[in-house]
């Protein structure tokens, strides 16, 4: 059987970089457990904001959290207010209720401040994206929609293969959908390409994105690659 790799992960270092990335020292497994829980704290918070993905960059003392968007308005709110409620939930319901921060049996909240035991500085930082039909998680998130309204999934590919491919920077997509397509009792997959998709070269700037629709007969999969070109 063929060795199937994430074409991201395939690319790190070379025309990619790591969704987490900065000053971890010997804490590697407590932060990367911190950074899941802000990832999918966001994500529920803002599951109707178009959401592509979220950056984590760590700092002594200072945590930038990048979220990329294709509808930053709706985050930011008036006059950043959303902005700030994001972060309040970030300090009570993660560091706040982290064991490190209750404070022992028989000792006092305000004694905390004596032990050092410091919230780190939250920065968060929006970022629009301008061509939805050229990220493949927006993309998947739009089919899935379409899905769960019970519209035929070709129908629902030809569409999106289509706006997809009329994308000046797009040179290639394919679009896979697994599952029982239509409500029949056996599960099969179906997929439709345009355009070039190369995978033999690591310098072709491959976007990939996966999810799935949850439909009253079943869970569907859905996977997208999106092909915008070589990078030297």
């Amino acid at each position: 059987m063929a060795h199937k790799v994430h074409p991201k992960i395939f690319r790190i270092k070379e025309i990619s970089d790591w969704n987490s990335r900065g000053f971890y020292n010997r804490n590697l497994a407590k932060y990367l457990e911190e950074d899941f829980k802000i990832r999918e704290l966001i994500r529920k918070r803002l599951k109707d904001c178009a959401l592509d993905s979220i950056e984590i960059e760590r700092f002594p003392g200072k945590i930038n959290v990048i979220i990329n968007t294709a509808r930053p308005g709706l985050i930011i709110g008036r006059g950043g207010r959303g902005v700030e409620e994001i972060k309040k939930n970030l300090e009570k319901e993660i560091f706040l209720s982290a064991p490190s921060f209750k404070p022992k049996e028989g000792t006092k909240r305000a004694s905390l401040k004596k032990e050092n035991r410091k919230l780190p500085e939250i920065k968060i930082e929006i970022k629009g994206i301008r061509e939805i039909w050229a990220n493949p998680n927006l993309v998947v998130e739009w089919i899935a929609q379409r899905l769960e309204k019970r519209i035929h999934f070709r129908r629902v590919i030809k569409q999106t293969m289509d706006k997809i491919m009329s994308v000046k920077t797009v040179k290639g997509a394919r679009i896979e959908v697994s599952g029982r397509l239509g409500g029949v009792e056996i599960a099969r997959k179906e997929w439709l390409q345009k355009g070039n998709l190369p995978r033999q070269t690591i310098r072709a700037d491959i976007d990939y994105g996966s999810g799935f629709a949850r439909c009253s007969y079943g869970v569907i999969g859905i996977k997208v690659w999106i092909y915008k070109g070589e990078r030297l």
